[in-house]
């Protein structure tokens, strides 16, 4: 088994230190170099392939957004990750077009390693080379927003609290009426008015409000873009539908909040994928609009002949650069294709494709030329293909109040 290799640049020598005695114990799975600059590391890059780059931000003659920038052009399928402090926001404002995830110093041990394995591992996550090829392609990338960063940071404190989260949120004025349009919409279906993001945090809840910033922010990066082949205003219903479809029906099978809330991120960030082949690849996903309408397929049927993969995988693949949680990567990577998850066990990922497939049955208007093909016969080895007309009827009611509710 071949180790991951990572590359970590910062202009202390003592920070070097640290790390490597930190790291140490994973010496055996991960190949690790240190080096103390943005040019070293270009050299160390040209010589040889690095799986992951983990750079400090202010650093002498090239700093890290200038090296990150960089690495994006040179070597656009090696994972980028910053490493900021509360000094360096305008660098990290420079950076944000050229990074997938980002980390606070002082950074906790198990962060780092969690952060760098989860990012290293998705190549197992999403075995098709053709995923990287293609987002290492992409011109219009979108990134994670600063405010859901903010808002990570917020909840990794010992004395968080709703109104810190609320008072993050509210700095980002555009974002906040967003989002308080659609907490205030039919979708969530509340008996009174919202009036600010502290209050729709209390209403909601964290999970869900940070699924919400995330959601808006990707959407609206893409809301002033020409998408071949898609309607966004269509697409948004959809996954808007889709995350209440699943969120109604994770509450049904399971007795934990935590996985109605990851059903609920995954129904609203699911077709993800679609946005980025649309905006970056247009004749190509106009061709697949073309083929799938006039052949009465569905999309990922027909983006698997044009591109070699699925919208699934790769916004699966970019949501798992972000540090989503795995079951959530899992969920959108498989929401098509849920036999082959791995899992033996109803689980996010088939709720997802069942949520999916009735939001198509439910409202024929949704997304696409054609509705996706529910695999009954893995339903049925799951033992479950008999609650079809029970999670039918939950989405009916979920749909009639709004969709979110």
């Amino acid at each position: 088994m071949m180790k991951t290799r990572v590359l970590f640049v910062d202009d202390e020598a003592l920070v070097l230190q640290g790390l490597q005695r930190m790291l140490r114990p994973l010496r055996h799975e991960w190949d690790m170099e240190f080096v103390e600059s943005g040019q070293l590391a270009l050299e160390r890059l040209a010589a040889t392939p690095f799986d992951v780059v983990v750079s400090d931000m202010r650093m002498p003659g090239m700093d890290g957004a200038q090296l990150l920038s960089e690495v994006m052009h040179r070597h656009p399928r090696t994972v980028r990750i910053i490493l900021s402090g509360h000094a360096d926001q305008d660098l990290v404002l420079k950076a944000v077009g050229s990074t997938h995830q980002y980390l606070n110093k002082p950074c906790d041990a198990d962060l780092l390693r969690t952060t760098v394995q989860r990012a290293a591992a998705l190549g197992g996550t999403v075995s098709n080379e053709k995923v990287k090829d293609l987002v290492a392609q992409m011109d219009s990338l979108p990134t994670l927003p600063v405010v859901y960063r903010e808002i990570l940071t917020e909840l990794r404190r010992p004395d968080s609290t709703v109104a810190r989260v609320g008072e993050i949120i509210a700095r980002d004025v555009g974002l906040t009426a967003q989002v308080l349009k659609l907490v205030n919409s039919a979708f969530f279906g509340l008996r009174r008015s919202v009036s600010g993001p502290v209050e729709a945090v209390t209403f909601l809840g964290l999970d869900t409000m940070k699924a919400l910033v995330l959601a808006m922010h990707t959407f609206s990066q893409f809301a002033n873009s020409e998408l071949a082949g898609l309607s966004f205003a269509a697409l948004q219903r959809h996954s808007l539908l889709v995350a209440g479809f699943s969120r109604s029906l994770a509450r049904h099978e399971f007795s934990d909040s935590k996985s109605a809330d990851e059903a609920f991120i995954a129904g609203l960030l699911h077709d993800a994928g679609k946005l980025l082949l649309a905006a970056n690849f247009k004749s190509h996903y106009q061709r697949v609009a073309t083929v799938a309408a006039e052949g009465g397929m569905p999309a990922h049927v027909v983006e698997m002949g044009v591109f070699g993969c699925t919208h699934a995988e790769v916004g699966g693949y970019l949501l798992g650069l972000w540090g989503l949680p795995p079951n959530i990567v899992d969920a959108i990577t498989w929401h098509h294709r849920p036999a082959e998850s791995g899992s033996a066990v109803l689980n996010t990922a088939t709720i997802l494709h069942v949520a999916d497939s009735l939001a198509h049955e439910l409202e024929p208007e949704s997304v696409g030329a054609a509705s996706p093909v529910r695999q009954e016969q893995f339903l049925e080895q799951l033992g479950v293909a008999g609650r079809m007309d029970a999670w039918r009827g939950i989405c009916r009611a979920s749909l009639s109040s709004g969709g979110l509710s």
